[in-house]
């Protein structure tokens, strides 16, 4: 191997961007006013099909958002996932909430059958409000991710909200550009189906404003609660007049300047994430012991991040080992997240049936998946795996 790095995923800019930042020195706008805040939110909104999107200054501060305006106070309690970044879970505490935490299926979302289960079984309906058996507590709304930009069933989530009164959070931080294809939701974006969604421009993900996020949803009530938090809930701009304790959430022109760049591009990076999962998956499928994990077929999913599941027994290499070996060849790697349910500061929270994510917490692998990726260099990370392969026959 030479000494050239293949990063994991990294931000894929343009000197086309200049032009936008430019202007923002020149006027002055560099801070949380200017025509680029309005201008990106609008091409977000049109994007996805919304009326209306707001930007905040990240993925946590628009969850954070999200859980205040729907009513999430101390002691209730909310249903995550423990397979996702930690991001996703900490909010809740920020409003002295807790979670609840669900395991995965195989797509790595979380399970709906197990919600529904624990939900029925673990659980009581009294007066539109969900009693949780074990603590006592009010469940009020559930967390739903969409892990690697691969659509959950909103369908039966949407289904399992109705029934129990529940508030739904879509955590597409991850998601921006993943569709709904097939059934009641085609069509649709992630993030535009439950009570609120949430995006994120880290920059790891597919588009990037160096760090923001945007907030969206059908309910024009709730998006104007969320703009006014989220200023510091100034009521009076005059006079400085604060009713509430708000926030200072809001993104700055600088990160729209690059986001309304961005976004004119996403599809363009989304054409060749699919282009080199398919050439990655072509050849995965002949190393034995390496699966390359799929996206669910109903969907047109971003593809955000491409996982591989290591089977030691057939590979000769355990995912650690191969992790090391990859990052010592300059191919950038990394594990799962550590699991929610197991970190310190949630070890004595309530978990349920977690079985599923544990395995994939122990066997799965990411790789490079830049949407500015080239072919060649995705055939260097995938003759590594070939030749990291130990052959026991």
């Amino acid at each position: 191997m030479d000494n050239k790095v293949i990063p994991l995923s990294v931000p894929n800019l343009s000197l086309d961007i200049l032009e936008n930042v430019r202007e923002t020195i020149e006027t002055g706008w560099v801070s949380t006013g200017g025509r680029f805040i309005q201008e990106f939110e609008a091409k977000l909104a049109q994007y996805v099909g919304v009326e209306r999107a707001i930007s905040c200054q990240s993925g946590t501060s628009g969850l954070h958002l999200a859980l205040r305006v729907i009513g999430i106070e101390p002691g209730d309690e909310v249903i995550v996932p423990t397979l996702t970044f930690i991001a996703a879970v900490n909010p809740i505490r920020y409003m002295g909430a807790e979670p609840v935490f669900m395991d995965c299926d195989i797509t790595l979302n979380m399970d709906m059958d197990k919600l529904e289960e624990f939900l029925k079984n673990e659980c009581q309906f009294i007066d539109g409000l969900v009693i949780n058996n074990q603590t006592k507590k009010v469940i009020k709304a559930i967390i739903v991710v969409h892990v690697f930009g691969n659509p959950i069933q909103m369908e039966k989530l949407m289904v399992i909200k109705e029934k129990y009164n529940l508030k739904i959070i879509e955590d597409a931080t991850e998601a921006l550009g993943s569709i709904y294809l097939e059934g009641k939701y085609a069509g649709r974006h992630c993030g535009t189906i439950g009570d609120i969604g949430v995006y994120s421009f880290n920059a790891n993900k597919i588009i990037t404003t160096g760090g923001g996020g945007m907030i969206v949803s059908q309910n024009p009530e709730l998006l104007n609660e969320i703009a006014f938090l989220s200023v510091q809930a100034k009521t009076d701009h005059l006079f400085f007049i604060h009713d509430e304790v708000g926030y200072n959430y809001r993104m700055t022109n600088i990160q729209a300047a690059f986001g309304t760049n961005q976004i004119d591009k996403l599809e363009s990076f989304i054409e060749t994430k699919i282009k080199n999962y398919n050439y990655y998956k072509t050849s995965i499928e002949n190393i034995e012991g390496l699966t390359l994990l799929s996206f669910r077929a109903d969907t047109r999913s971003n593809h955000w991040f491409y996982s591989i599941i290591v089977d030691e027994e057939k590979y000769g290499l355990n995912r650690d080992e191969l992790l090391r070996k990859l990052n010592e060849d300059n191919i950038q790697t990394r594990p799962l997240w550590g699991l929610i349910h197991r970190q310190k500061p949630y070890k004595e929270n309530q978990g349920y049936k977690i079985e599923k994510a544990g395995f994939f917490e122990k066997n799965l692998i990411n790789i490079p998946c830049s949407s500015n990726l080239s072919e060649k260099d995705v055939g260097i990370v995938i003759r590594q795996l070939e030749a990291n392969r130990k052959r026991t026959e």
